[in-house]
């Protein structure tokens, strides 16, 4: 049996709520005060001149507030102690005396018998209830002459009363423990239950917010720098060549209206503008010539194999790849001539690849900004597999693969 503190927090919570075992104890209280009174009534009618003494029922009356204030928060908390001892002991007395004066009050024992067994620890709840046991024997064998009885009548009575008692107070004992245990249970179940909602909750805002910061990454942040590039050449040329000035001004301000559009439309979560109305591949030449009318760089798009139609989470994460890709080129590849942007459709996989001759870098992932990596983490997503190769003075490759198996998965789900 464990020890509880009374004050520990954990335990009465579990004990006192509304699935702990304290509920249960509205039954034992009706056991107990349907005894009480059936030994009270037969104390009143039993024949001879013992009814008319006041001591039994006043000893037997005595038990009720012992039980209430002593003996029931004892068995509730479940903890062994001096005062479990103390309440044993006050009611074998109260008993013995009940006993004494009218051996009618032996009726008692299905009440107390339970109680010491609930109350103190197995070894010491059968000698105490064998002391109260033998009680009705001791006042037959100084009295039973007058009351016509022998100890060899009442003695098996008195060890069946034993053996009953004891087994129905191991049984209340046994179903009181389970039902605390349950408590303890359900109060864990619940607690797991609130820890796995705010975990869930916890991950679906980050899991939002890595979307979001994808997304404006890959349109607006992209859109704003493409934006911030031209106003600069325009600013630049507005005296020298106004012709062409005008040409970058209206340039950015196409960007600014698909920057907007995609705002608009990744918060909405429909189909990026680009897609719309349109293959991948005729999304993908309209990057490949927004890069050539922002940096005059040569660009080569081309299309490999027969082309297919592509789920829209797919598609989309080819375009994106290719946006950031080519938001790369602008921003690190400074002395690049050439951009070849090739989608190949293979028999088992589609493949894209975004490759320039710009000055390269040693991709050991310290050079690995936000856009890479949430490049990575988009077709991972969709079961693709995305990579970056480089080296300096030999340009950068991006090239993403994404199985037919993938294909396959996206329009089921679709």
């Amino acid at each position: 049996m464990r020890n509880h503190s009374p004050g520990d927090g954990s335990q009465t919570g579990a004990y006192y709520g509304p699935e702990s075992g304290t509920r249960w104890f509205g039954l034992w209280d009706g056991f107990f005060a349907v005894s009480y009174l059936v030994t009270a009534v037969l104390l009143f009618l039993s024949g001879d001149s013992q009814a008319t003494n006041p001591i039994p029922i006043a000893a037997l009356t005595l038990m009720v507030p012992w039980y209430a204030a002593v003996g029931r928060p004892l068995m509730i908390e479940d903890t062994y102690g001096p005062r479990n001892l103390v309440f044993a002991a006050g009611l074998v007395t109260l008993f013995c005396l009940t006993t004494a004066f009218n051996l009618v009050g032996a009726f008692a024992l299905f009440a107390v018998i339970p109680m010491l067994i609930m109350s103190l620890p197995m070894a010491s709840a059968v000698v105490l209830a064998t002391v109260a046991n033998l009680c009705p024997v001791l006042v037959v064998a100084f009295t039973g002459e007058d009351l016509g009885l022998s100890v060899l009548g009442v003695l098996p009575i008195s060890l069946l009363s034993i053996a009953l008692s004891v087994l129905l107070g191991m049984w209340i004992k046994r179903v009181v423990r389970q039902s605390k245990e349950r408590g303890l249970l359900i109060e864990e179940l619940r607690r797991s239950r609130e820890r796995v909602a705010r975990l869930s909750h916890e991950a679906g805002i980050s899991a939002e917010r890595e979307r979001l910061a994808r997304e404006i990454h890959d349109t607006l942040a992209q859109g704003l720098t493409s934006i911030i590039s031209l106003v600069q050449a325009a600013e630049s040329e507005v005296r020298g060549a106004p012709d062409q000035a005008v040409h970058h001004l209206s340039l950015a301000g196409r960007v600014a209206k698909e920057s907007l559009a995609e705002a608009r439309d990744f918060v909405a979560a429909l189909t990026p503008p680009a897609l719309r109305g349109g293959s991948l591949s005729q999304a993908v030449r309209r990057q490949a010539e927004g890069l050539i009318a922002e940096t005059g760089l040569e660009v080569r798009c081309s299309v490999m194999g027969e082309e297919k139609a592509l789920p829209m989470a797919v598609s989309v994460v080819l375009l994106r790849t290719v946006q950031e890709a080519i938001a790369n080129v602008r921003k690190h590849a400074k002395q690049a001539r050439t951009v070849d942007v090739i989608v190949v459709f293979d028999q088992d996989r589609v493949r894209l690849l975004v490759r320039d001759d710009g000055e390269g870098f040693t991709p050991d992932g310290t050079q690995e900004g936000y856009g890479l990596r949430g490049m990575q983490a988009r077709v991972e997503e969709i079961d693709g597999v995305a990579s970056v190769t480089s080296s300096p003075g030999r340009g950068t490759t991006v090239e993403v693969s994404v199985p037919m198996t993938a294909l396959a998965g996206e329009e089921s789900h679709g």
